[in-house]
């Protein structure tokens, strides 16, 4: 009787496991065919650009590719005050393939000519707009090592690049800004420092009327001198 009542226990509880058993299986089957029947929604792929996000670790490389096949060397700064031509020259390498590239990224076209020194330089690539944060990142955060030994000096209508903001002891330069050498007598300290990497071709008389603008104490133009653009020419 014990054995009997014992079996029946067995056998119920075993009914009730498969009954739970089922039922999770048929609710696992009920989601995976609604599962199956939803429409299939299209992925949104995020654009990616062509070109690669540039930091300390790759521009070198970059730019050594990047010079195979970008053999340009002459652009044209429009200015408020009228037209630069520069010719960046190709021993500097890293320091030609970076202007050209830039200016190729349209990075310089709406900068400013923002540090005039009197009877010294003009220095570009910079601004205060709200744009210009977001044009440096898309481009990368990186600094270009100095290139000084290729027999080039700050002359009169040197263009040479400044060291980067921050503080470095080997003179690692800012890849977005550039000047421009007025007086070739108060440059001689800069020859060894600062990368020469070009000089002006045509519009010294336009470089000496942005060196004769009004600035305040910072140096900064009181009226801004915009880069309009910046463009290849033959």
């Amino acid at each position: 009787m014990r054995f009997q009542l014992m079996f029946i226990i067995v056998l119920f509880l075993w009914n009730c496991e498969d009954k739970q058993t089922s039922k999770n299986s048929n609710t696992t089957v009920v989601k995976d065919t609604i599962s199956k029947e939803k429409p299939t929604q299209k992925k949104k792929t995020k654009k990616t650009s062509k070109f690669p996000v540039l930091t300390d670790a790759n521009a070198m490389e970059f730019f050594l590719e990047y010079d195979k096949e970008h053999k340009e060397n002459k652009v044209r700064l429009t200015t408020d005050f009228g037209d630069i031509d520069l010719l960046l020259y190709d021993k500097t390498k890293f320091h030609r393939s970076n202007f050209i590239y830039l200016t190729k990224r349209k990075y310089f076209d709406g900068t400013q000519f923002y540090r005039v020194v009197k009877d010294f330089i003009i220095q570009g690539g910079s601004s205060d707009g709200l744009d210009l944060y977001k044009k440096r990142r898309k481009i990368g955060k990186y600094l270009l090592p100095p290139d000084t030994k290729r027999g080039y000096t700050h002359q009169r209508g040197s263009i040479s690049m400044p060291s980067s903001e921050i503080e470095n002891a080997y003179k690692l330069a800012s890849p977005f800004q550039f000047f421009i050498v007025v007086n070739r007598e108060k440059a001689k300290h800069l020859d060894g420092d600062y990368t020469v990497f070009g000089e002006v071709i045509k519009g010294m008389d336009v470089v000496d009327k942005i060196n004769a603008v009004k600035t305040d104490d910072g140096n900064w133009p009181v009226n801004n001198v915009y880069i309009r653009k910046v463009e290849i020419i033959e």
